[in-house]
């Protein structure tokens, strides 16, 4: 299936001179979306991942399904405030400024092979946060799946040494 056709280019969006890879065309189509969703649970089963970590928001969009696929559980990552018990966190630095993240803290077991989903990989902060979250934990992340890749971002500098799955590449 050609998932590129379920992706709308949105230019100037949010703001000038930005081209937006709109995700809610696939997601608006059930057989696109089964379809993104068993690719991520191919790739997941190769990895022997034991559970998915998804970023908020759209890390939730695309880990779930993959995880009940899977029969497995999933872990959120949210943002500061957002979780009701004891919380781990990383602050990491972004191109204007700075952002945090949590995970909770008895979310992974040590040793646990963990899968990180999210809808798109661009500059990869986000994604490497949530990975040394996982390693604080003694989590083994075993991949970083994406719908979508931008590659003029070089997004993987951040996750040489991780294997990176991506559906589609612009």
């Amino acid at each position: 299936m050609d998932l590129n056709q379920y992706i709308a280019s949105i230019p100037d969006f949010p703001s000038e001179g930005v081209l937006f890879r709109d995700i809610t065309p696939l997601l608006g189509d059930g057989e696109a979306f089964r379809y993104t969703v068993e690719q991520l649970a191919d790739f997941a089963k190769k990895t022997g991942a034991e559970v998915i970590v998804g970023p908020e928001s759209r890390g939730f969009i695309f880990g779930c399904p993959t995880a009940v696929e899977l029969g497995i559980g999933f872990v959120p990552v949210r943002k500061p405030g957002k979780l009701p018990r004891e919380t781990v966190s990383y602050k990491y630095e972004l191109e204007y400024g700075h952002n945090e993240i949590h995970m909770h803290k008895d979310a992974i077991k040590p040793g646990q092979k963990v899968l990180i989903i999210d809808d798109l990989l661009a500059t990869g902060g986000t994604v490497e946060a949530a990975v040394k979250l996982v390693e604080q934990l003694g989590g083994e992340v075993v991949g970083c799946a994406f719908v979508i890749e931008l590659l003029a971002l070089e997004g993987r500098k951040h996750l040489e040494g991780y294997e990176v799955y991506s559906l589609l590449q612009y």
